[in-house]
Formats: structure tokens, sequence, C-alpha cells
């Protein structure tokens, strides 16, 4: 599970250069929350180096995931209107939104492929 705690941490890189990228075009310091949740992320991944937190820290990064896409998904929605021409209001913070959303959507689905793995690795043993 090493490799998860590296995928984790990737995760986390991601959306903190997504929250710096955006604070750093927009001048919004809301365009920082992506960076928030890539911090906690990447914390995560670092603790889960640790076989004693390891389990417990993968479980929070999903968690971080998952709220990461409840949290961004909004932005998915108002993106066909967008890349329609339509108008929109704050633009480049649908395709933040929309950019969080998809990159914690792939997280959370390779966390729970890497937990049932983990779980049918076990149940072999």
């Amino acid at each position: 599970m090493s490799s998860m705690s590296n995928v984790t941490m990737g995760y986390g890189a991601l959306l903190t250069a997504l929250g710096v990228g955006g604070f750093a075009a927009t001048g919004a310091r809301t365009a920082l929350i992506p960076a928030g949740f890539g911090a906690v992320a990447i914390g995560l991944g670092l603790l889960a180096r640790q076989e004693k937190y390891r389990m417990h820290a993968m479980h929070a990064s999903a968690l971080v995931g998952l709220l990461g896409v409840l949290g961004s998904a909004k932005g998915l929605s108002r993106l066909p209107a967008l890349l329609s021409g339509g108008d929109v209001e704050r633009p480049a913070a649908v395709v933040a939104q929309s950019l969080m959303a998809v990159l914690s959507a792939g997280y959370v689905a390779v966390c729970v492929r890497s937990f049932v793995a983990a779980r049918r690795a076990a149940a072999s043993s």
C-alpha cells in the first residue's frame, strides 16, 4: 500500500498546484481551497508511509477525496454551459471546480480499488 501513499501525495500535489495556480490567475482567495485539500492529502500520504498509521491515513485520505468530489461537483454542472460559449459567472471557478471534481473522483476510485485488493489479499492469506 506504500504505492497508494505515493498516489495520495501525487493527488495532493495536483490539488495544491490547482489551488495556487487558480489564486495566481485570479487573485481570489477561494481559489486556494483545492490547495488546502492538497496539503491535507500530502500530509496523510506521508503519514501512510508508517505501517501503524497506514490504514487510518488511507481511509482518511479517501474521505478527503470524497469531500473534494462533493464540494466541487457544482462546477461540473456548469461546465457544459461554459464549453458551449454560454455566459457563466466566474468561469475560472467553474474550470477549477471541474478539475478538482474529476481529480477527486479518480482518486476515490483508485482508493476503492486499493481497499478491495487489500481486503482480498488479507482474506486469501
